[in-house]
Order: structure tokens, then C-alpha cells, then sequence
């Protein structure tokens, strides 16, 4: 347990693997944090912890921040959260909290605001990493999660997108039906997968093009069931 007033140093570390999403790795001091007992939690992404309701601590108001997961979605497999708040010129992490009910005992870490503020702005603008179909993903998403029609006409919410260099003309949407808080409140709930071919013309065309597609088109048709709760059997489709 770090001493009340004791500051650490952040650094934010984008990696890319072979297979998987891009993570962000929290390192502290040193020390990969998400990789320390018990190992195997994957840092989230990049969109999830740099972007707006992230990491960045604009006021004295907590908001809770999900950091990483084990595997897909945190309905099925848990995933780590931390409580981020300001504290006059300290940015404060801690109330780890793990939904799934698994372990989150890491200890409390202050950083010194305006060092912290810096990385967190940093490693937002570090885009060196990013790959064509990757852009195409994070354009889409925004507009998918800016569409209440859509999100209400599927019955659905937009939970991740992945995509891989390997795979570069290839992204998956990952959908909750009816929505991520399902599964916390005892209702049924499943986990869709929704595979769209990515052009090699402009990002912001091509994120316009499969939103359009994904507007006009049927849940049915275009989603595959990818994990489900026990209240649906294993022929439900």
C-alpha cells in the first residue's frame, strides 16, 4: 500500500500484439501493473482509456475506468476497474473493482497532476502505431455509439471493435444484446460478433460507407452469436 502523499511515476505503453487487441500497459514505477499476481489481465484499448471518460482527470469528480480485461467481454470472463480522481494537484488511482468477483487487490497510486496530464495527452496523440483498417474502426465506432436509432432498431450496444494488422482488410464489430448491464442485473443477454469487409479508400468514406450498410441493415442477417448467458440454449440463434 503506497503512503498517503508518496507519488508515482505513469507511463502509458500502446502494444501491439501478434494476436488480440492493441492495449494500453499502465506502468508504474517501473512495474507493468496488469502484469503482477494474478497475471493475465489484457490492457484495454487505446479508444477505451485515451479518449473522452478515460484516464484524463479534468476535475475533482471520480469516474471509474475500465483498465483492462481477461478475454472478450467482462459479461463473460471479468475485467479490472479503477477509480480515478483529482485531488488538488494529485491525480489519485484507486477502488479496484473486478465485476466478474475475481481479484483486483492492487494498491492506491497518486501521481503528480500535471505529469500525469502530459502522458495521458501524450500517448492520445501517438497515432505512429495505427493501421488503415484500424482508423476505419475507431471513425466507425464513434459514429455507431453517436447512433440512438440504430443502437434501439438493433437492440444492441457497441462493446468493442477489433481489428489486427494481420488482418488489415478485415474489422469485427462486438455487440451486447440488449446492453452491457444485463448480465449485472440477472437478465438475459448475448454477445454478438458482426465481420465487415474494410476498404482501401479514405477512412472517414469508409466509415461512412459501413455505418450506412449497418443502419440499413437486420441484426438477423448480419450478426453471428458469439457467447450467450444461460437463459438462452445452445441452438438459440
Amino acid at each position: 500500500m503506497s503512503a498517503r502523499g508518496r507519488r508515482q511515476e505513469l507511463a502509458l505503453r500502446i502494444v501491439v500484439p501478434e494476436a488480440g487487441w492493441v492495449q494500453v500497459r499502465p506502468v508504474v514505477d517501473g512495474r507493468d501493473i496488469l502484469a503482477e499476481p494474478p497475471a493475465g489481465w489484457s490492457g484495454e484499448d487505446p479508444w477505451a482509456v485515451l479518449g473522452p471518460g478515460g484516464l484524463a482527470a479534468v476535475d475533482e469528480n471520480p469516474h471509474e475506468v475500465r483498465l483492462a480485461r481477461i478475454s472478450c467481454t467482462e459479461v463473460c470472463c471479468g475485467a479490472l476497474y479503477v477509480t480515478v480522481r483529482r485531488e488538488g494537484d494529485e491525480v489519485v488511482w484507486d477502488g479496484w473493482r473486478n465485476p466478474a468477483g475475481g481479484s483486483a487487490d492492487l494498491p492506491e497510486f497518486r501521481f503528480e497532476a500535471a505529469r500525469y496530464e502530459a502522458e495521458v495527452h501524450r500517448a492520445a496523440l501517438d497515432r505512429g502505431w495505427e493501421w488503415p483498417a484500424r482508423t476505419v474502426a475507431g471513425l466507425l465506432a464513434e459514429r455507431l455509439r453517436a447512433d440512438a436509432d440504430w443502437s434501439r432498431r438493433w437492440e444492441c450496444e457497441l462493446e468493442a471493435v477489433w481489428t489486427s494488422p494481420d488482418e488489415p482488410e478485415r474489422l469485427e464489430l462486438v455487440l451486447i444484446h440488449p446492453d452491457p448491464r444485463a448480465e449485472q442485473d440477472g437478465r438475459p443477454w448475448l454477445q454478438l460478433g458482426v465481420t465487415l469487409d474494410v476498404g482501401d479508400g479514405d477512412p472517414a468514406a469508409e466509415a461512412q460507407r459501413l455505418a450506412a450498410r449497418l443502419a440499413g441493415g437486420d441484426r438477423q442477417q448480419m450478426a453471428e452469436v458469439w457467447g450467450r448467458s444461460w437463459h438462452y440454449a445452445e441452438d438459440f440463434a
